[in-house]
């Protein structure tokens, strides 16, 4: 990843028919709130130029396409289907429909038609049939039409597709999602980001640190030598106060203070 693209305000994402990435931007609303996520449809046609124009940051496609500046990653492959109007012969068969059975059946081309959705409603009129994944028959589906599993015919994969050259952490933490990595992930952006953070602060010094702490060790020291000092001193009064009491001791002359024992021997 270039460390020179900023990561997105916003993350605009295409999507391409038959595809539901649902469960995707639920897990970036629930791990990314504070950056928002839109999702369009668009046509396959333009799956890819959605990205250049710069209408989309990522898309979904349906592979292949023109890989040439893009980084693809492949999800899922597609079952393919054969989409018939109703009461055609192919309702007969409970499971898949062999493609060899298919032979000299009419096949439209859902982009020579315009689409899926206008290519199902020309099936519907009895033209011809027509082969598509899925996801697009269902999301396509008429009371007109029918649609069965076809085998022996070639699977679809959709990938979600972006420019390489504007890789960043906001499309990075994206694809981690769709690649199924947890919120802790070491490999997600968001989780990289909190652990700097985290490791910021334990290496962190507090105000006054160790040092400090020692520091006021030393000072509580000093102050309890400063309390020595004044137990010294409080000794010292203490021999003011012996001084005071020879004071009170013999007068002058040697004789003690006090009364003598009385005349008369009494």
């Amino acid at each position: 990843m270039d460390a020179q693209v900023p990561p997105l305000p916003a993350l605009r994402i295409a999507i391409v028919p038959g595809v539901t990435p649902g469960k995707w931007v639920r897990r970036w609303e629930e791990r990314v709130p504070d950056v928002t996520l839109s999702v369009f449809a668009c046509e396959e046609a333009e799956q890819a130029a959605v990205l250049w124009d710069g209408r989309a940051d990522l898309s979904f496609v349906r592979l292949p396409v023109d890989r040439e500046g893009l980084s693809i990653i492949p999800l899922y492959t597609e079952l393919p289907v054969v989409v018939a109007p109703k009461d055609h012969d192919i309702e007969l068969y409970d499971d898949d429909v062999p493609l060899a059975e298919l032979d000299g059946q009419n096949f439209l081309d859902p982009v020579e038609m315009g689409g899926a959705k206008t290519g199902v409603e020309v099936v519907a009129s009895g033209a011809g049939l027509m082969i598509l994944p899925m996801s697009v028959a269902r999301l396509h589906n008429r009371k007109d039409v029918v649609y069965k599993p076809l085998s022996g015919a070639p699977e679809t994969q959709i990938g979600v597709a972006w420019i390489t050259d504007r890789t960043n952490e906001t499309i990075e933490e994206f694809i981690g999602i769709v690649r199924g990595r947890t919120a802790n992930s070491s490999r997600q952006p968001s989780a990289q980001q909190e652990a700097g953070q985290k490791d910021s602060k334990a290496g962190r010094k507090p105000a006054g640190g160790s040092d400090g702490k020692a520091g006021q060790a030393k000072g509580s020291q000093s102050k309890g030598g400063q309390t020595a000092g004044k137990a010294k001193s409080g000794s010292g009064k203490s021999g003011f106060a012996k001084g005071r009491q020879q004071k009170g001791g013999p007068a002058k002359g040697g004789k003690p203070r006090g009364k003598g024992p009385r005349k008369g021997g009494r």
